[in-house]
Parts: C-alpha cells; sequence; structure tokens
C-alpha cells in the first residue's frame, strides 16, 4: 500500500513538469464532478422533485443505457472529426445546457427528454477524458502509477461533488439550486479544458 502511495506521489511531482497534462487533469476534475453527481442524484431527483415512481425511473435507467450507447460511438466519430480536446469541450457545454435544462423540468417527459441528453454525452465524455489523458500523457514505464493518479482524481471529484451537493440541497432545502450549482463545476472544467487547448492540439 505504502508503494501505491509513494508512485501517486511521483506522478505528483512530474506534473509540475507537464503543464498541459495538469491543466487537463484540473478540467477534468471539475467536470467530472459533475458527471459523477448527475449520475448518482438523477434517480433522487426525479424522485423526489419530479415525484417519479419505480416504473418511471427504470425508464430512465433503460433511456440513459441505451442512447449512451449510441453517444459514445457519436462522440468517437466528432473526436475523429475534430479531435478529442473539441468534442470534449462540446460534451462539456452540453451538460452546462442539461443542468440548466433541469432545473425547469416540472413534468415526467421532460425528464425522459432530459434523460436522453446525459445518455448522448455521459458514456461518450467519460471514454474520452479517458484516452484524452492517455495521448496527453508523457512517456513513461510508470504507466500504471498515471492511471492510478487518474482514476483517483476522478474518485476525489465524485466525493466532491456529492458531498457539495447535499449540502446545498440541506441548506437551501430545494434540490433544483444543488442542479443549478453543477453549472458552476462544469463551466470551471470548460474554463481549464480552453486553456488546455490552447497549447495542445489532440
Amino acid at each position: 500500500m505504502l508503494h501505491g502511495y509513494l508512485e501517486l506521489l511521483k506522478v505528483w511531482k512530474n506534473l509540475n513538469r507537464e503543464r498541459v497534462l495538469r491543466t487537463f487533469l484540473m478540467a477534468f476534475f471539475f467536470y467530472i464532478m459533475g458527471v459523477q453527481t448527475v449520475m448518482f442524484m438523477a434517480a433522487s431527483f426525479g424522485e423526489k422533485v419530479i415525484g417519479l415512481g419505480m416504473k418511471q425511473l427504470l425508464i430512465t435507467v433503460l433511456i440513459l443505457e441505451y442512447i449512451g450507447i449510441l453517444g459514445a460511438f457519436l462522440f468517437a466519430g466528432l473526436s475523429k472529426r475534430w479531435g478529442n480536446l473539441k468534442a470534449l469541450t462540446l460534451a462539456v457545454i452540453v451538460w452546462i445546457g442539461i443542468c440548466i435544462g433541469a432545473y425547469f423540468i416540472q413534468t415526467p417527459m421532460q425528464f425522459y427528454a432530459t434523460g436522453v441528453f446525459i445518455g448522448l454525452v455521459m458514456g461518450g465524455i467519460q471514454s474520452l477524458s479517458r484516452s484524452t489523458f492517455a495521448k496527453m500523457m508523457p512517456k513513461t514505464e510508470n504507466n500504471a502509477g498515471y492511471f492510478s493518479f487518474y482514476d483517483v482524481c476522478e474518485k476525489m471529484a465524485m466525493m466532491c461533488g456529492l458531498l457539495l451537493f447535499g449540502y446545498l440541497d440541506n441548506w437551501t432545502g430545494n434540490m433544483r439550486n444543488s442542479i443549478i450549482a453543477l453549472v458552476l463545476w462544469f463551466a470551471l472544467g470548460l474554463i481549464f479544458l480552453m486553456r488546455a487547448r490552447r497549447v495542445q492540439v489532440i
């Protein structure tokens, strides 16, 4: 276990020399915070705010699964045509639109429609993020250490996102306000992503 922590620390120190990779990881941390929070809290939002039953939530899960497959192929095609960073930028912009739209959801059909858009970008942004990280990595024999660092960033982002979402929900008493707060996380991710795009084309 100690060896694992030392490898992560070594990667952290190496990031001081990898400016573009470091900037991308900052972008990834913020936008994946929003993605993971939506994935974990969508059902709770549908149940508590929209009043959906178990059957309706299962329909939403099926929408996410099947549309997610289509979305993964869609963004794979966009990445080949535009490059990973441009495709990721589009995905984050769509996520911002989803969060703004989710604030105004009132009916099950609106919730399902939002689920379609989430499915389109959910799988794509995760697969593109990992492939982009792989392309930005320096030539090293410590590939496992770098990908472990990437996974730790994702887990920390998920934890921070859920904690902040829950805190805002308890503080304001309205889960819609927590949804709008996600816009800020995605916006921060977009800013760092744009900075990474200025200096590297992938």
